[in-house]
């Protein structure tokens, strides 16, 4: 930021770090379980982080009422939402119409991922390689596996996976089911966005349509916070174009954030109910500047090299740890939590386990606090 936006930054109102986790939180709907629709919650999260199969099932279940597995599985089987690479070069969960719209935007991100292997695609000509691999991916869905042999006969002397992920990079790949339903299993199966969803990749989403649409779910935010979120740079132009019709504040850094007018931003004091997330919940992911989660003091403590863990929020904030053991869900907090605090808790957990596992019987059982 230059010294005169600095400056600008500062003149504008001051949002604190309790007043941004508030913020936050309601437009990610875990103030309160939202009554809306599954379809219309990916939609409005702009997709939801899906590393592996279950977390977008226990990030709605954070988030709605009414919400069951079952129903985010329908939509799935229906097609009407894909598992796909999109921001930060990354699995998520999307809608049919987002798939095709969020894919083209994302493609500097793919491209960067891709130059990590440049070295193994010496000699390989990718606009070939591209009209190859979508040849295969649409006449049946293949794995990483077979996309590697196949693509490995027309050059032998290229490194294997660099060709998969040249595939996975350059072509708008989603996963086909039973991949990703509730209660299946299956190996991940690769074929194009329009061949599972019977229609052409459109038109990229605009820069600027897409910065509203973040804002919307996960602001008041700073440039960075979205490019973090995005993975894609130069996303400034378009806060510049939108600024007119924007608010802005500054934080105890004095960072600018920007905002929509008209979106809630809750009293710092609102209540916020505890909240069970599933490993690598766009929540903790979406920003730059973590902190209106995530304390300086817990700051790490969600990951172990590159394994990432369910997370549990008291207070709105991150809090500790939880996972599901074979008879028992195990919360492990970071602080020894009052009688108040772990009657909340174990609130919320009740509701969780109702709604992702109503027919078996967990103990619910406090772990010896994290150090």
């Amino acid at each position: 930021m230059t010294n005169t936006k600095r400056s600008v930054a500062r003149t504008a109102p001051h949002l604190g770090v309790r007043a941004l986790n508030r913020a936050t939180l309601d437009r990610q709907l875990l103030l309160r379980p939202a009554r809306m629709p599954a379809a219309g919650a990916v939609e409005h999260l702009v997709g939801l982080q899906a590393q592996n199969v279950k977390p977008p099932y226990y990030a709605l279940a954070a988030r709605l009422d009414g919400f069951t597995p079952e129903e985010l599985s329908r939509l799935m089987a229906d097609r009407e939402v894909v598992r796909i690479v999109t921001m930060r070069s990354t699995i998520h969960t999307h809608t049919a119409a987002d798939c095709l719209a969020l894919r083209p935007l994302t493609q500097p991100a793919m491209d960067r991922e891709l130059a990590n292997f440049h070295k193994g695609l010496v000699g390989v000509d990718l606009d070939r390689l591209d009209r190859l691999a979508r040849d295969l991916v649409e006449a049946e869905p293949r794995t990483m596996k077979q996309l590697r042999e196949a693509l490995g006969q027309e050059w032998p002397d290229a490194d294997p996976q660099a060709l998969a992920v040249a595939a996975r990079c350059r072509l708008p790949l989603v996963q086909v089911t039973p991949r990703g339903l509730w209660g299946r299993s299956g190996q991940v199966g690769l074929t194009t966005a329009e061949q599972w969803l019977g229609r052409p990749v459109g038109e990229p989403a605009t820069p600027d349509a897409v910065v509203w649409r973040y804002l919307a779910a996960f602001g008041p935010a700073s440039v960075r916070d979205m490019q973090t979120w995005a993975g894609l740079t130069r996303l400034g132009e378009a806060f510049e174009r939108l600024r007119p019709r924007l608010v802005t504040f500054h934080d105890d850094r004095g960072t600018e954030l920007f905002d929509l007018p008209d979106a809630p931003r809750p009293d710092p004091d609102t209540p916020a109910p505890p909240r069970f997330l599933p490993e690598f919940d766009n929540l903790l992911l979406s920003h730059a500047d973590r902190t209106r989660v995530v304390p300086a003091e817990h700051r790490g403590r969600s990951w172990q090299g590159n394994i990432a863990y369910c997370t549990l929020l008291v207070d709105g904030f991150l809090a500790g740890l939880w996972r599901l053991e074979e008879d028992a869900l195990v919360i492990e907090p970071f602080e020894r939590l009052g009688t108040a605090r772990r009657e909340e808790v174990t609130a919320e957990g009740e509701r969780m386990l109702k709604i992702m596992h109503p027919d078996a019987s967990y103990d619910i059982r406090f772990g010896t606090v994290r150090k």
